[in-house]
């Protein structure tokens, strides 16, 4: 019998326990333990990433400002959008399948009877190559948590928390301020925060003072950024020694974010060169983040606060007609994004999705229109509204696909697919 290939791995772990979300870090830590993970550093130095919106893009500007500077680099993000591989990048470059069965065999022998989540399981594999190859700076973006996030089992030298929203309502509540004390747990004691929201919850920054960390950073406070009327950048300025950076390029994504990734790797000892930032800024490329091919824009924005990010962005560009292809799980404030989408959105294209938390066409089709929104069409699958868009979307429309990972990922595999086939 042969080994199992990673697709093999990943379809079995999907199958092998019944809940796909199990927060603690009881089950997941011992495992961690054996695997000598916990006993010594994964890197020379680690950030973690927690919050609610903005932890994909303040990851990326962190590694990539990193490389810039010359050092060597793991990256640590989920869920992916096309392929699974894209979950770890060791300075920019993904690992082949084979590192990934050697790493999840590792983590299975350590297993031994310890029930274990598809995350889980992953995110120790992921942990165990980084710290096979020990690189300078290592950026970990937490789950859908923080303090019983499987992440968390990595002692951060410097934690950021991007925003507080509401999201993933069934794990973490409604109560914003017991979100935020859950997402202020990757904090360490005697260690710097970067908080990088100017509206913090209360909750947060008292768990840094009760710790307490080694300086609590705030965006607006500690450390800002502003557009520099007088160049045609930004302008970043930092806090302890009062480092300035100017005439910064627009990395195509939130400038607050973008601070706050220039101040975690301030507060992780990296000496920030204007010349090596600038560099980095110009050359950050996020999928799935207002991506652009041609007039169609790829977001997965997938709640109101990064709906409505999406939606002041997209008010700076009036187009003639804007349809959303969206498809959305059934656990996220569909009422709250349609809301948030409305000022920027003529039509919608509803798209089904699949999964154990999915919803079908139909099911989101009448909660879009309960929220007010106009339906156009709707499709079973994501591939198949991007089919629509190709063959009804009039030359001059614009196009937004957003909702989820999962539809904006099914929708760039079915535009690569096309692209292959006109080739």
């Amino acid at each position: 019998m042969t080994d199992p290939t990673l697709a093999q791995w990943l379809s079995d772990l999907e199958q092998r326990h019944p809940v796909s979300i199990e927060l603690g870090l009881e089950r997941v830590g011992a495992v961690a333990e054996r695997l000598g993970l916990t006993r010594a550093p994964i890197a020379g130095r680690v950030i973690t990433v927690a919050g609610t919106n903005g932890k994909g893009s303040t990851v990326a500007m962190i590694e990539g400002v990193a490389r810039a500077h010359g050092l060597t680099t793991a990256a640590y993000t989920s869920p992916h959008l096309q392929r699974f591989n894209e979950r770890l990048a060791l300075s920019g470059r993904e690992l082949a399948d084979e590192s990934w069965v050697r790493a999840l065999e590792t983590v299975e022998r350590a297993r031994d009877e310890t029930r274990l989540t598809y995350f889980e399981m992953t995110t120790l594999a992921a942990l165990w190559l980084i710290a096979e190859q020990q690189p300078a700076l290592a950026v970990l973006e937490v789950g859908l948590g923080g303090r019983l996030d499987a992440v968390n089992v990595i002692d951060a030298d410097v934690a950021v928390i991007t925003t507080i929203a509401h999201d993933h309502a069934a794990f973490l509540g409604d109560d914003l301020a017991g979100i935020g004390r859950e997402k202020a747990g990757i904090m360490r004691a005697g260690r710097p925060v970067v908080l990088g929201s100017r509206d913090m919850v209360d909750s947060v920054v008292q768990h840094a003072e009760g710790l307490p960390v080694a300086g609590c950073h705030r965006l607006g406070r500690e450390f800002d950024c502003s557009i520099d009327t007088r160049m045609a950048g930004w302008r970043w300025q930092g806090d302890a020694s009062r480092p300035v950076l100017a005439d910064l390029p627009d990395p195509g994504l939130p400038l607050d974010n973008a601070a706050t990734a220039l101040q975690a790797l301030h507060c992780a000892g990296v000496p920030l060169v204007q010349a090596q930032v600038q560099a980095a800024l110009n050359g950050i490329e996020l999928p799935g983040r207002m991506q652009w091919h041609d007039r169609w824009c790829l977001d997965v924005a997938h709640n109101p606060h990064a709906a409505l990010h999406v939606a002041q962005r997209l008010q700076q560009r009036p187009a003639v007609k804007r349809l959303a292809l969206l498809g959305m799980l059934a656990d996220k404030d569909i009422e709250g994004v349609v809301s948030a989408l409305a000022p920027v959105v003529d039509e919608w294209l509803i798209t089904g999705l699949e999964g154990p938390r999915a919803l079908s066409a139909e099911q989101l089709a009448e909660r879009v229109t309960r929220a007010g929104g106009r339906l156009r069409e709707q499709t079973d699958q994501p591939a198949a509204g991007v089919q629509w868009l190709r063959d009804h979307a009039d030359e001059y429309d614009e196009a937004l696909i957003c909702g989820s990972f999962l539809t904006v990922g099914a929708a760039l595999a079915a535009m690569v697919e096309e692209r292959e086939k006109s080739a």
